[in-house]
């Protein structure tokens, strides 16, 4: 049966139609795609940050194009990824929120999961389902993924592997990766045992410990860090890929909390915030004497390695037959330690629980997105077109000749990347639906943004805001424009179709 379902897979990228090519040739550029994990709009320099540094990342928005209106699929992390690898949005995409697929065991403890890796992973996209990374290799593209998967458990069609990249090297699951010390991580479908000892994200300091004092710390500094490890694995895919056109999909760990980072950095932020109370852990993360410098080192290691990457392109002599797209899977977090109101991650949106990860408001869905191709992309542009994790799939096949489904969502903005932007697409409507955090419906149309909220408490009332005198989404104006909200509510009702998986599905909108 998995047999059948490839070669109609298979078929349906074949016999798709190809989107009309750019009037430039493009031959086959390298394409780098890094996505960070929980990084709020407003946390880079060139975003607006004030207090933590990323030169590179900025370097590489003043090399290229920065978007302002750039959106993630969902507003956490494994329907995020869902969209952004099949082009399709909430309303039917496969995997709409975050499923742990408790009912197979003890999940949460990673003891059992390195006893048994089939309690590891997430509930996978299913095999005829049609990513990037397989669109890419009918164009003769090598495909990797490094860092964080969460679409597919091990021994599941949902593998990396088995959905058209040809390598990877990173986490498997989603939870394992509430750790940077594990005790193993995934070389293609083989585990790779590292040299960390277990120690469980729910630990704490000793007890009667000084949290003043680094040596209460010290079980939470370990030998491997994986954010390293697969930057290493990173750099040599590039290296093995040097006379291939290759996609990396560089799915950064960073900065999701636990709260940890290279001491180098630590200790540079700690010197420039000052004095600060230690985080003594909760709801399942590691303590950390310093949160407000981790964080920010965090950021500013995943800065560094961006810059590692662009250096590597140029020594390989590819840099400029590369194009390099940044963004991140949602908005900042409120867990873990991570003050992000501290940082104001999510500036010019609202930061605070309810407004960012999590959450449909701006600082919930709303990501910075820059891309650098040099001789394509006009150093330092900056781009209004209204886009999103959908958007992606039609893009990048725009830009390689690789056929694009005619199922899928998303327009292409590689007009908006070439400055035509009078061949640039728009779309009537972005839509998410999020099946937690009591359910939840988005719709932006223009400058409107319409939300349901509290679906599971049987609210079908649609907030309404006008993005342009509000982006802060402060004033409800639902009342003045009953038009627009029914609208809104229409394709609210158009969007959605039932889930396929029972955890997804929102009865209150009919699915049975």
């Amino acid at each position: 049966m998995q047999h059948l379902s490839r070669i109609f897979k298979l078929g349906l990228i074949l016999l798709a139609p190809v989107l009309t090519r750019a009037q430039m040739d493009f031959g086959s550029p390298n394409i780098i795609y890094i996505l960070a994990d929980d990084l709020g709009y407003g946390e880079l320099g060139s975003y607006g940050q004030e207090i933590i540094e990323t030169p590179h990342l900025d370097a590489l928005a003043d090399s290229g194009m920065k978007f302002t209106q750039h959106y993630t699929g969902a507003p956490v992390c494994a329907p995020a990824r869902c969209v952004l690898l099949t082009g399709k949005h909430a309303g039917h995409a496969y995997v709409r929120g975050n499923d742990e697929w408790g009912d197979r065991g003890d999940v949460w403890s990673f003891q059992a999961m390195f006893d048994d890796p089939s309690l590891e992973g997430q509930r996978p996209i299913p095999d005829e389902e049609i990513t990037i990374a397989e669109l890419l290799k009918t164009v003769g593209y090598q495909t990797g993924c490094v860092g964080k998967w969460g679409l597919g458990a091990p021994g599941t069609e949902g593998l990396p592997n088995r959905q058209g990249f040809d390598f990877f090297y990173g986490y498997n699951c989603q939870r394992q990766a509430h750790t940077f010390y594990p005790l193993h991580l995934w070389k293609n479908e083989e585990r790779v045992i590292l040299d960390n000892k277990l120690v469980p994200p729910n630990s704490k300091i000793p007890e009667g410990a000084d949290p003043n004092d680094p040596e209460s710390y010290a079980e939470f500094r370990l030998n491997d860090y994986a954010a390293k490890l697969m930057h290493e694995e990173a750099l040599s895919f590039m290296d093995r890929n040097a006379d291939n056109p290759f996609f990396l999909y560089y799915a950064s760990p960073i900065p999701h909390v636990p709260l940890q980072a290279p001491e180098k950095w630590v200790s540079y932020y700690r010197e420039k915030l000052g004095p600060e109370e230690p985080y003594l852990g909760d709801k399942g993360y590691f303590p950390c004497q310093y949160p407000h410098a981790t964080y920010a080192a965090m950021i500013s290691y995943l800065d560094e390695q961006v810059g590692d990457l662009v250096a590597k392109l140029k020594e390989m002599g590819v840099y400029e037959n590369t194009l390099i797209i940044f963004s991140s899977d949602n908005g900042p977090t409120y867990v873990g330690g991570a003050d992000t109101e501290y940082f104001d991650s999510a500036k010019p949106f609202k930061t605070q629980y309810g407004w960012g990860k999590g959450f449909t408001h701006e600082g919930g869905v709303r990501v910075p997105m820059i891309a650098s191709w040099p001789g394509k992309i006009a150093a330092g542009s900056v781009s209004e077109h209204i886009s999103i994790f959908y958007d992606v799939m039609p893009t990048l096949c725009e830009a390689t000749g690789a056929a694009f489904p005619s199922d899928r969502d998303g327009i292409s903005f590689l007009p908006s990347l070439l400055g035509e932007e009078q061949k640039q697409k728009s779309h009537d409507y972005l839509y998410w639906e999020f099946p937690a955090y009591e359910g939840q419906q988005a719709v932006r149309m223009g400058k409107w943004k319409g939300i349901r909220k509290n679906i599971f408490k049987g609210n079908m009332e649609i907030e309404l805001y006008d993005l342009e005198s509000d982006l802060r989404e402060q004033l409800d104006v639902s009342d003045q424009y009953p038009e627009v909200v029914s609208e809104i509510e229409s394709i609210m009702q158009e969007a959605h179709i039932p889930a396929e998986i029972e955890r997804f599905k929102i009865k209150e909108l009919g699915d049975e």
